[in-house]
């Protein structure tokens, strides 16, 4: 390669990276983990991995990633991803599911043990409850709207999401909405919330209030998690669900 194009190839690995570290740094990550870090001389030797989102990309926002023209496409440019530390103890990946022309989209906070072993977001007794919210609830079918979570590889014993793990799925989940693009979201749950509203504002004062993401309508609202632990909350939720249901129908909410 000539020397221009190394310097071509070294500027786009640098902006990459400074992307990264941006991204980072807005959730309050404020340093790089030395296992993140490429060895010693091997920069160059896999700067075509690097640039190209395949499953050795350092980086998240990978140019795969954001040159998807479908939900296919961004499923096949994650990979086997091992872009965080969650990667080892997943069974699946869980990408997402449903209508991929939705007008409505739930985001939730990531896969648990059902999720994990099915390869599909809320299947377990959470997901039977969002289910029920969507169809018994709102009238639709399950595969007329459109389910995601912000990270996609299931957290050790459930835990919460950490930031290094948020910061590295967050670019596939903003693609999922711009290649979805539906006229609303309900974010499930603190972290969906604070993920896609880029605020450390607890959910207790988000909810039932009209946000905007991008300019898409975003509702957040208790994740069905919480709910199955605090059921008295179902009403809020169903609350936070009749807005959306009179958006939907054009209505003043």
């Amino acid at each position: 390669m000539s020397e221009q194009g190394d310097g071509a190839e070294l500027a786009k690995l640098v902006t990459s990276l400074s992307r990264h570290l941006q991204r980072r740094q807005r959730i309050g990550v404020r340093f790089v983990p030395q296992d993140d870090l490429p060895k010693t001389g091997s920069v160059m030797a896999n700067n075509e991995n690097l640039l190209s989102g395949t499953a050795g990309d350092l980086f998240s926002d990978s140019a795969a990633a954001f040159q998807a023209k479908s939900l296919e496409e961004l499923r096949a440019a994650i990979g086997d991803c091992r872009r965080c530390k969650l990667w080892p103890g997943r069974t699946h990946l869980v990408f997402g599911v449903g209508n991929r022309n939705a007008k409505l989209m739930f985001i939730g906070e990531g896969p648990g043990r059902d999720e994990d072993l099915q390869g599909e977001p809320f299947v377990g007794r959470a997901g039977q409850l969002l289910t029920d919210i969507i169809t018994k609830g709102m009238g639709f079918r399950r595969e007329d709207v459109y389910i995601a979570n912000v990270v996609k590889c299931r957290p050790p014993e459930n835990r919460n999401p950490e930031p290094d793990e948020v910061a590295s799925c967050e670019p596939f989940l903003k693609k999922q909405i711009d290649l979805v693009r539906p006229e609303i979201i309900v974010a499930l749950g603190k972290f969906a919330v604070q993920t896609l509203l880029q605020t450390k504002a607890p959910i207790t004062k988000l909810r039932g209030n009209w946000h905007s993401y991008h300019g898409i309508k975003l509702m957040p609202t208790f994740h069905p998690a919480y709910l199955l632990r605090n059921p008295a909350d179902k009403k809020l939720v169903w609350q936070d669900i009749k807005k959306v249901m009179k958006e939907m129908r054009g209505e003043n909410a």
